[in-house]
Parts: C-alpha cells; sequence; structure tokens
C-alpha cells in the first residue's frame, strides 16, 4: 500500500511553502558566499564551541555550569549509524538500545530509568522545541518521528542540570537536533547503498545567503529497501524534506521552518533466541533456520491483517507499514534585541502528525502441537489454498504472534516558548535575567486493535500456519486464530482521545564575575489533561471477514466497548529549580556544580487502571520527580578537550507496561562518573567517552521484593570511542560502542553479557569535490542483547527467550559530491 503525505490545509503553511520553494531560484542571484570556516573555528566537540541548548543565552561549553556534548556531521558519518537511535550511543552518559529500527529505541539519561520503553525523561528537540511533548507515549516513542539527515548541523546534548527548568518533562536531559540555517552557501547531493543488503538512499541539501538580508537552507532524503534484516518484502520507502527561510535584521532575525516527513520503516521486536547454560554465564544462540541476530519473523506470507478499527468497523491493515509516522510541521523563530538592552526571543512550531505502528509480537515460542493444542487444536498445519484435510503438518517450533496494531489517529501538537531577557552591568559583576513563559499542547488520539497468530519459526519467508481440530475442521484462517489476544485475557483492544495542555512560566537569574559564574532557574509546570478512553468487550458470533458464515475465529472477538466510554479529566502541577557555579580558574580549566530538581507528567500510560472513574488521577501518579546534584571539570591542554562529571539522582517512577500488562510504581537512586574527551593531533582525532553507573531500586510498592536491586538493563559501564587518522586524500576509522553485563528484568537473575560492537569506516576524496565513503556497521558481527522479555532461565537446560538484539554485520558504499 502507498501512501501520499497530507497536504496542509492552512494558508499560512502554505505561504510558507512556496517561500521557501522560491528561496532557491533567488539563491541563483545571490553573490557569492565566503568559504567556510578556517583552522582556528573550534570544533563541535571543542570546548569553545558554542552552545544554545538548555540556557537563557548562547554561551561556550567552558562556561557553562553544566554537562553538554555536541555532536557534529562529521561523527555522526563516522559512527556508521543505521538509525538515528545508533547516533545517541556516541553521547556519554546516555544508554541508547538501538535494535528497534529506525525508531521505538529505549533511550536512558545517568541510570534514570527505562521501566517500560521510550524516553520518558528525557526530551527529544528539533531547534528547542519537542518532537512530541512525551518521549514515551505507547507505540509513539519521539524518535519515531525524528530522522537525522544533511539539515542537521549539529546535536546538543544536555545532561541533567538546567534541562528541568528550561524545558517541561525533561529532568534527565535534552537532545536536540540543531539545524544548518544556510550561513555558508553551497550543497550537497549523495547516494548510499547497501553492499550486502538491499537499501538505496538520496540525500541533499543546498543553502546560502540570497542577499545581504535573507539566507535559505532546504535539506531531505529519500530511501527504499529491506533494511539490514531481510523480511523477504520491501520494508523501508520513504523520506524526508525540511527547510528553513531567515530574514536578519538590525538587532535580531526571522526564521521560517518546514519539515514534510512521510516515511515508512520496519519495526523490530524481541526474536527467539536459544539460551543454555545458566543465569549468571548464558550463552546465547539461534536455531535451524533462524539467526537472531540477522533474521526476523517478518515476512512476505505475512503482510495482511483483516480485523476492526476503532469504530469496530471492517478494516485491512498492510502490515509493512511497520513504523509509518507523516508528520507536517512549520514553526517560526524570532529574536530582536530592543534599544534599551532588553532581548526577546519567540520559538513556536505547529504539527500535524499521525501514523501506524504495527509489527508482530512473539508472545510465546513452543513446538507448534502445542500451541495448537493450547488452543484447542490437534495439530498446526502450513497454510494452503485447499482443504483442512489436505494442509501439510508442520512439526517444527512455532511463534504466536500478538500483532501489535496501533492506528496513530492524531499526535498533533504545537508549542510556544517566548522569553525575554537582559544584561545588567553592575559595580560587582554583571547579572543576567531572563524569564519567559512555555505552552504547549499534545494530542494522543490511538486505537489498539490487535489480532493473534500462528507463525512457522523461520528465518527465511516464515509461513503462516493453521491450527486444525481432531475432525478436521480449520480452527483459524490464514494463521489468524482469535480476533484479540486470548493468550493474554483479551487485554488490549483500546481506544484513547486525550489532550494535554501545558502552561510554564520560568526565570533565570545568572551573576558572573572574574571567572566565577552562578546561575540559578526556577519553572513551574501546570498542565490539564482532557478526553476518554474505552476498553474492550468480547461480542459472540461477529462475522469480521464479511464473508457471511461465523468462523470459529468469529466465535468470540474483541471489540472496542464504546458504549461505555471513561473520562480523563485531571490537572497537575509541579515546580522545578536549577541552582549552578563555574568556576574558570584559567583560560584552560574549569569546574562547576550544579543541583536541581526537575518533574516529568505521566500521560497516556496512566489511562485503564491508574485513572478513576471521574477521570482524576491522584497527584503523586500524575507526577515524577528527579532530584540530582552534579559537580565536574572542564580541562583542556595540547589538543585535548576533557570533561568529568559526577553525578547522583533519585527518581520517582509510575509507569505501565504494555507488552506484560503490568504497572510500576517505584523510587530509584543511581550515582556515577561521566568522562567525555576529544584530542587531536596532526592528522590524528579521537573522540569518546565512559558512564560508570550504580544503580537500585530503593522502594517498591508492588514488587517490594526488588528493593535493592540493579534496574533491568542498567550495565555499569558504558562506552564509546572513535579514533580517526586522515592523510593525503583519505580518513580511515573505527567508532567502538561497548557495554558491559546488565541483568535482564529487575528480579537479577538472568544475566545479558556485555558486547563490544565495532563500526569501520573510510572516505576517500577522490577530487575536491567528490567522496567515496565505505562503512561497515558491526563489522564483527557481534552479537549483543539489549533487552529480554523473559527475566530468569532453567540452569543446564535449553530455554527458549524473547529478546532484541544488535543487527548483524552490515556495509553500505555512498558517494557524495559537493558543490
Amino acid at each position: 500500500m502507498h501512501h501520499t503525505p497530507r497536504t496542509p490545509n492552512r494558508r499560512a503553511l502554505a505561504a510558507a511553502i512556496a517561500l521557501l520553494l522560491a528561496a532557491p531560484f533567488a539563491a541563483a542571484q545571490a553573490p557569492a558566499a565566503s568559504p567556510g570556516p578556517d583552522d582556528e573555528t573550534p570544533t563541535p566537540q571543542s570546548l569553545d564551541a558554542i552552545i544554545v541548548t538548555g540556557t537563557p543565552a548562547a554561551q561556550t561549553k567552558l562556561e557553562s555550569s553544566f554537562s553538554i556534548s555536541t555532536i557534529g556531521v562529521e561523527r555522526i558519518e563516522q559512527s556508521a549509524p543505521r538509525s538515528t537511535a545508533e547516533i545517541f550511543r556516541n553521547i556519554p552518559g546516555v544508554r541508547s538500545e538501538s535494535t528497534g529500527g529506525e525508531g521505538n529505541a529505549n533511550i536512558a539519561v545517568r541510570g534514570l530509568p527505562v521501566a517500560a520503553g521510550g524516553a520518558k525523561f528525557l526530551q527529544l528537540q528539533e531547534d528547542g522545541l519537542p518532537v512530541l511533548e512525551f518521549g514515551d507515549i505507547a507505540f509513539g516513542n519521539a524518535d519515531i518521528f525524528l530522522r537525522a539527515d544533511w539539515s542537521l548541523d549539529r546535536i546538543e546534548a544536555l545532561r541533567g542540570g538546567s534541562a528541568s527548568t528550561f524545558a517541561s518533562s525533561s529532568p534527565g536531559g535534552i537532545i536536540n537536533f540543531v539545524s544548518n540555517t544556510g550561513e555558508v552557501q553551497g550543497g550537497a547531493i549523495g547516494l548510499t547503498a547497501g553492499l550486502d543488503y538491499d537499501s538505496f538512499r538520496t540525500d541533499f541539501r543546498y543553502g546560502g545567503p540570497i542577499n545581504d538580508q535573507w539566507r535559505f537552507h532546504v535539506a531531505g532524503f529519500y530511501r527504499r529497501g529491506d533494511g539490514v534484516r531481510d523480511p523477504g518484502y520491501t520494508a523501508e520507502e520513504g523520506g524526508q524534506i525540511k527547510a528553513n527561510l531567515t530574514r536578519e535584521h538590525d538587532g535580531g532575525f526571522l526564521r521560517f521552518h518546514l519539515k514534510l516527513l512521510d516515511d515508512r520503516a520496519i519495526g523490530y521486536l524481541p526474536m527467539p533466541v536459544r539460551v543454555t547454560g545458566t543465569n549468571r554465564n548464558p550463552r546465547f544462540s539461534g536455531f535451524p533456520g533462524f539467526d537472531p541476530g540477522r533474521d526476523t519473523p517478518h515476512s512476505p506470507n505475512f503482510l495482511t491483517d483483516i480485523g476492526l478499527d476503532g469504530n469496530n468497523q471492517r478494516r485491512r491493515t498492510d502490515i509493512a507499514d511497520g513504523m509509518r509516522p507523516k508528520s507536517t510541521a512549520f514553526g517560526l523563530e524570532f529574536q530582536h534585541a530592543f534599544d534599551n538592552g532588553w532581548t526577546l526571543d519567540n520559538r513556536f512550531r505547529y504539527a500535524d502528525t499521525d501514523g501506524r505502528f504495527v509489527s508482530p509480537f512473539p508472545a510465546e515460542v513452543d513446538d507448534g502441537a502445542d500451541i495448537a493444542a493450547s488452543i484447542g487444536g490437534a495439530g498446526a498445519h502450513l497454510v494452503t489454498a485447499g482443504s483442512a484435510a489436505t494442509s501439510p503438518a508442520y512439526t517444527g517450533l512455532a511463534i504466536r504472534e500478538h500483532l501489535f496494531n496501533t492506528e496513530i489517529n492524531d499526535f498533533g501538537n504545537y508549542a510556544n516558548n517566548l522569553q525575554l531577557s537582559r544584561a545588567f552591568d553592575t559595580a560587582g559583576g554583571t547579572l543576567d535575567l531572563a524569564g519567559g513563559w512555555y505552552r504547549s499542547r499534545q494530542n494522543i488520539d490511538m486505537d489498539w486493535v490487535w489480532n493473534s497468530y500462528v507463525l512457522a519459526l523461520d528465518g527465511n519467508d516464515a509461513r503462516l500456519l493453521d491450527v486444525i481440530s481432531a475432525t478436521g475442521q480449520r480452527l483459524s484462517t490464514n494463521g489468524l486464530y482469535a480476533y484479540g489476544v486470548p493468550f493474554w485475557g483479551n487485554c488490549c483492544t483500546r481506544s484513547y482521545n486525550t489532550k494535554y495542555v501545558i502552561d510554564a512560566p520560568y526565570l533565570s537569574l545568572a551573576w558572573s564575575n572574574d571567572g566565577l559564574s552562578v546561575d540559578a532557574s526556577v519553572r513551574r509546570d501546570n498542565g490539564e489533561a482532557t478526553g476518554n478512553y474505552a476498553g474492550s468487550v468480547q461480542v459472540a458470533n461477529l462475522d469480521v471477514n464479511g464473508n457471511g458464515s461465523i468462523e470459529p475465529n468469529e466465535r468470540s472477538v474483541s471489540t472496542i466497548n464504546n458504549a461505555a466510554v471513561s473520562p480523563v479529566n485531571y490537572d497537575w502541577g509541579y515546580t522545578s529549580w536549577s541552582v549552578g557555579a563555574n568556576w574558570l580558574a584559567s583560560d584552560d580549566l574549569a569546574y562547576f556544580a550544579r543541583a536541581s530538581r526537575g518533574g516529568r507528567a505521566n500521560a497516556d500510560r496512566l489511562l485503564f487502571g491508574v485513572v478513576r472513574a471521574d477521570g482524576s488521577v491522584r497527584s503523586e501518579d500524575a507526577v515524577d520527580l528527579v532530584d540530582q546534584v552534579e559537580a565536574g571539570v572542564k580541562w583542556r591542554w595540547d589538543g585535548l578537550d576533557l570533561y568529568l562529571t559526577a553525578f547522583r539522582a533519585e527518581t520517582e517512577e509510575q509507569n505501565f507496561e504494555a507488552t506484560n500488562q503490568r504497572f510500576l510504581n517505584r523510587t530509584y537512586i543511581a550515582k556515577g562518573i561521566e568522562i567525555e574527551g576529544a584530542w587531536r593531533s596532526g592528522a590524528f582525532s579521537l573522540n569518546g567517552g565512559a558512564t560508570w553507573t550504580d544503580a537500585e531500586i530503593s522502594r517498591d510498592q508492588i514488587s517490594p521484593a526488588n528493593v535493592g536491586n540493579t534496574p533491568r538493563r542498567q550495565a555499569d559501564w558504558v562506552y564509546q570511542v572513535t579514533p580517526a587518522y586522515a592523510f593525503e586524500r583519505w580518513t580511515i576509522g573505527a567508532n567502538v560502542i561497548g557495554t558491559t553485563d546488565s541483568y535482564a528484568q529487575d528480579n537479577n537473575a538472568l544475566v545479558m553479557p556485555g558486547f563490544v560492537q565495532t563500526n569501520l569506516f573510510a572516505d576517500w576524496r577522490v577530487t575536491d569535490a567528490l567522496t567515496l565513503t565505505l562503512n561497515v556497521n558491526n563489522v564483527f558481527d557481534e552479537f549483543g542483547i539489549t533487552e529480554s522479555e523473559e527475566g530468569a532461565i532453567v540452569d543446564n537446560a535449553a530455554n527458549i527467550i524473547r529478546a532484541r538484539s544488535i543487527p548483524g554485520r552490515s556495509t553500505a558504499l555512498s558517494l557524495r559530491y559537493d558543490f
């Protein structure tokens, strides 16, 4: 099924699109821009690099009283990423479980938990405003709607610190995608092809000054292919265009932003994995015909799902849609410095967003005959066009698949951040004052309509299995044995339409004198949640497929209980604060310290269990608070820039996990040390970082036995290092990502062994304008587990678990022409 991007019907959007499209033609008449930065310009990794994220005014890293990393375009390319989340693995302090494909990653920072997926305590931004207000919406993680392409100038990643007071619901930090705005005229076009996997991608960018007042930048990509795990069909198709247009004026600028995202990417969920050995020393492997590091249960024989929609009407779903984000976003930035010293800044963005998330989840892996018996059948047979009696019997391992089929009806949002600031010169130093108001609205309108299938365990075009009764009757149709998920108590047919509005005034004061700076900031978040939600109800003898007869899988059908809709109607509020200091001991050495408290409002994961009958929510359930302290040193010497930060965080957590239908109510404590460095000596460069984290569950109201345990998937050490060497027209290097052991679940039984993934890259500048790049992701074909549904195995026996692993080796070749 092919989809066409929706065309916005708002006049403002139409006018902006016309203006942006006209910019390249106007640029043809513009004078040539000056050449690019010289060797004295600070690199993004340098402590002299200017940062704009999580601070009321631009400043250098050396001057800041918090930890922030900057990743430039060159470093992104060197990490050979196959998804946006793989880029995040190169940020110290950030643990990015990038095994879900193009999106659906679990992202944590400094030991703050990932209890139910997504990026709960971390906000993903584009040009200073959130992609989605909440980063852990079920089946709608923010990274699904975020793509890294040549529109980027850099990524700024703030951990802890002032993130609590300069953004809502982001006490752990902010990862901000900062766009190239066309300061330097020029462009590029590039082609990338997978050498050992089917993928072809085209990237482009162009921008520069139009005249003395106007400049622009436009970039985007289109790609098509199967992805790094071959599903047997075209699993990735689509692209993005991002553009901005800037008009400079005396004292400031006005900038328009446009983003058109229409993409389709396969979503990888846990794979069947064979485990022997013991919980403390497990040995992971695959099965005959199925390699969990390279294969996927997706299959060209399993591409259509017939079921019901949120209105209980018949619907056909194209399973190849996978993660299907569609978003049209329009933004404005305005800055003006008045003659009296005050500066006004305003950022606004409106996004019209919807899509789908559909992917098979292995609810159970067992012998096909045993799964058939649990459904009431006498055996499992390969699906054929003939009668049940002639279907070939199947005797191997099978998967009970729950098809996670969620329709994202509306994730539309808007955000506006208004700020007024001024610097005052006093006898005792300089006083910087900034205050503002942030307002946002996030819609979360989704339908979950899941069905149950039986599929043969095979990594090559797996076949659907029909369950046959002892009398020869087919109990399933094309592998579909239930409209709903009876294996999980028909839990997950649901629909909800909710809206979350946030108002947040904030104030910041910063004083500096003779190398010492002290800052304090406060923010008050007030929110309102409204809407409704409906669960499931079983309906007997419903002809779902419309063939005029009631088949066995239609005798009890899960439907949305639209006759019993529950309200959502509650408010929340919390105050965040942050106090920090930075002492510039010399031009090359600075010390800093900070204490902060931040909050995170819970959203859709409170539904179906925490929201009361009248729509209200207890205040302690509506908001989770995080208390943090950190202190560090920044130092540079002879080509070396070094960051060292010690941290401690105490985190409240209320959450719900869809895959095992459990609520969480906990407190976590994490402490550790974060190291980041960059060193350049002649043609050799080295970038890297490491994070040591000691985390524990300090309180668990629902499962007290977990108190004192290490949170699941939290390793003691996570590290990354990228050495590179440039000579003549060549640059070669490696990007190494590593983690030590961690526990699969909070019971601390099954250990997930640590692993090291090595990515190689080589650039050959054929001419000054033409570059050929070869990169190899996971060159040693390492098998590494990042997530497991099971928390324990039977020691010294053959076990089957369901786990997400890093993909095997993949190689890509790129050709880029700069002009």
